[in-house]
Formats: structure tokens, C-alpha cells, sequence
């Protein structure tokens, strides 16, 4: 019996998270690989909109050459949101309110095979998304939809819910050089 669980097929719930670099250019490189795979992959940002980033005409190349639909990146946010004892932007809530129904919407749908809900444990970590609503949803997916999430402090609700759990650690960066983010590797 052991044998044939370890090969029973079903969609995982992976998180991505950690102080180090890498989050998302991991969930991005699986997203890839699904999409390789003839997969449909959806990829929401929660908090990224205001800057243009190399992965998002990627994104749009690599939808038109496997078919529309295949793999897109939405950009629900307008950026860095104020933390750390300032007031939150009320537009910044609702963009994350209005990311998070669009997240609930597809995960729903049985329309894809691959969610990545980047950035998402920073919108828990800042309070603009309680983290029992979103393991609601997750609980209620299709059974063969993967979902990863992204972002430090991956909430406790979400990790015990998961079914792999990566942490990224930095050992070294180039910003603590004066070398700042490099084109085509940061963003």
C-alpha cells in the first residue's frame, strides 16, 4: 500500500519562502517546466505591477508560441505597499482583496493545472489577507491543481497545509558589495 500512494498522482500545494533570494525565479522555472509539459499555468502577482520585469514578456512569447492561455502573468498590484508602522494605502487593500478573488476565482475553475500565487505570504505578513481564507480555498481545490506560494514568512496555517515547503537562506549577496540588481537575473 505504501508503494502505491508514493506514486499516487495528485496536485501539490508548494510553498516557496525564506530570507533568501530565489522565490520566485523557482516558482517561475516550475511554472516553465508545466508549461513545457502542456500544462496551463497561471500566474498571479499580488504585489508586483508598478515596474516592467523581463519574466512578463517571456511570459507572452511563451503563451503564443504553445497557444493562448498556456501561460500568463497578471501583475495585481502597483509595487512596494508601506509597512512597518505606516498606515496601509486603502487602494493597495483593495488591489490585494480584488488579486485574491481572482486567485479564488482560478483555483477554482478547474481552467488550469498550475497556480502561482507569488508574493502572497507578504500580503498575509502585512494583513491586507487573512490566512484562513486562503487555506479555505486551498482545501476546496481541484484535485490534480499544483498551487505554489511565494514570499518570506510563509504563514503556519499555510505551511502545516502544504505539501512541499522550501526555505530559501541567503548565504551571500552582491547588494552587500554595492552591486546592485542586474538586468535579466533580478528582474
Amino acid at each position: 500500500m505504501a508503494e502505491e500512494s508514493a506514486t499516487q498522482r495528485h496536485g501539490l500545494i508548494l510553498i516557496n519562502t525564506g530570507p533568501g533570494k530565489g522565490k520566485t525565479t523557482a516558482a517561475l522555472g516550475t511554472a516553465l517546466r508545466a508549461a513545457g509539459n502542456g500544462m496551463r499555468v497561471l500566474v498571479l502577482q499580488f504585489l508586483k505591477g508598478s515596474w516592467h520585469y523581463g519574466e512578463l514578456d517571456a511570459a507572452e512569447a511563451l503563451s503564443q508560441s504553445l497557444g493562448d492561455g498556456s501561460f500568463t502573468i497578471r501583475q495585481m498590484g502597483r509595487g512596494f505597499v508601506k509597512v512597518g508602522g505606516a498606515e496601509t494605502d486603502p487602494e493597495d487593500l483593495k488591489m490585494v482583496e480584488d488579486a485574491w478573488e481572482e486567485a479564488a476565482t482560478a483555483i477554482l475553475s478547474g481552467d488550469y493545472d498550475l497556480i502561482v500565487l507569488d508574493e502572497i505570504s507578504y500580503a498575509i505578513g502585512y494583513k491586507m489577507l487573512d490566512p484562513e481564507r486562503v487555506a479555505d480555498v486551498l482545501r476546496r481545490k481541484p484535485e490534480m491543481l499544483h498551487v505554489i506560494l511565494t514570499g518570506r514568512g510563509a504563514h503556519p496555517v499555510l505551511v502545516e497545509l502544504a505539501d512541499t515547503v522550501t526555505e530559501m537562506r541567503e548565504v551571500k549577496h552582491a547588494y552587500t558589495k554595492g552591486i546592485l540588481a542586474q538586468r535579466g537575473i533580478e528582474f
